[in-house]
């Protein structure tokens, strides 16, 4: 079995609602190294920091991370909730190294899973160098966005979206964006990839003196089994759109490359037969589009399982890596 599966999946940034589906960016996708310590003192150094992403639900943090990249290592939904763990991705250059990390939108939550998402969220904005505040521009400031501005102060703030509204309305995102506490917000289409040089320029700029705390030529340090439950769960949340309930839960049980078993867990009987399809038209048209982004040859079973009330439950959230 190999130490990682070599993805080579171009970032092809998600259409607009309503939209064609915009052209896949021309970019490789280098291979995904596990994390290394830091070098020893006295090495090389270059500008190296760690750079949160927070906001509310839907404000693009996760398109907005693989932009930055150039390359696809968190997945996305139009669907709130859809990054449910911290999820790191690795922005090398010749002298500098950006730690992105993308985390759960905060918002109220309802139960177990609501806090330990808020709690995630939280935690990771703890101690990083810069914090980056993501807003909706073309759903406009908030409460929802002033509240997590007093929760997590950012240093940075980021309009997205511009390229879904006018001119004059990205005028009105940026003005309230600045009475967030930060001056001179950045406004960027994580989708179209405007703005997004000169926001990594800035954030380069950012980085305080230090070494390389990931190997060069990483990019994530998210596990492979992790990574293709991961892509499971997106596709599900793509092909059944609205009636997925959002209590559900992917994970790899075996995996013998290339033959990977993933079970997918629902909290009702009633819920099982939306996974799965009509004749298992859902699960066959999940499994076509993981594989899609998988090496050739790869082989992913799809299961399906209740596990009642496992959204509810602090130490099954635990077991599935939340």
């Amino acid at each position: 079995m190999p130490d990682h599966i070599p993805r080579r999946v171009p970032y092809a940034p998600p259409p607009p609602p309503g939209g064609a589906p915009a052209p896949p960016a021309a970019v490789d996708n280098p291979r995904r190294v596990p994390y290394a310590p830091p070098p020893p003192p006295g090495g090389a150094a270059v500008r190296s920091g760690f750079v949160a992403l927070v906001g509310r639900p839907n404000v693009g943090k996760s398109t907005l991370l693989n932009a930055i990249l150039g390359t696809k290592v968190s997945i996305v939904s139009d669907k709130p909730q859809t990054t449910r763990t911290r999820v790191v991705g690795v922005l090398n250059g010749p002298d500098s190294q950006v730690i992105v990390v993308d985390t759960p939108g905060l918002h109220k939550p309802r139960g177990p899973l609501g806090r330990h998402l808020n709690e995630t969220a939280s935690d990771a904005a703890g101690g990083v160098d810069v914090v980056v505040l993501v807003v909706d521009g073309a759903g406009g400031i908030g409460s929802g966005d002033r509240y997590v501005a007093a929760t997590v102060p950012p240093g940075l703030v980021v309009v997205n979206k511009i390229d879904l509204v006018p001119r004059q309305a990205v005028l009105e995102a940026l003005a309230g964006a600045a009475g967030l506490g930060v001056p001179d917000p950045w406004p960027v289409s994580a989708r179209t990839g405007e703005g997004i040089p000169e926001l990594v320029a800035a954030l380069r700029g950012r980085m305080p003196p230090g070494p390389r705390y990931y190997p060069e030529g990483t990019v994530t340090d998210v596990p492979e089994a992790f990574w293709v439950a991961e892509l499971v769960r997106e596709q599900l949340l793509a092909v059944t759109r609205d009636e997925l309930p959002h209590s559900i839960a992917c994970r790899v049980t075996e995996w013998e490359w290339p033959r990977v078993r993933c079970e997918i867990l629902v909290e009702r009987e009633s819920q099982k037969g939306i996974v799965i399809g009509r004749g298992g038209a859902v699960l066959k048209e999940v499994g076509t589009a993981v594989r899609a982004q998988l090496p050739p040859g790869a082989f992913v079973e799809l299961f399906v399982k209740v596990d009642r009330d496992w959204a509810r439950d602090r130490r099954r959230l635990e077991l599935l890596g939340y």
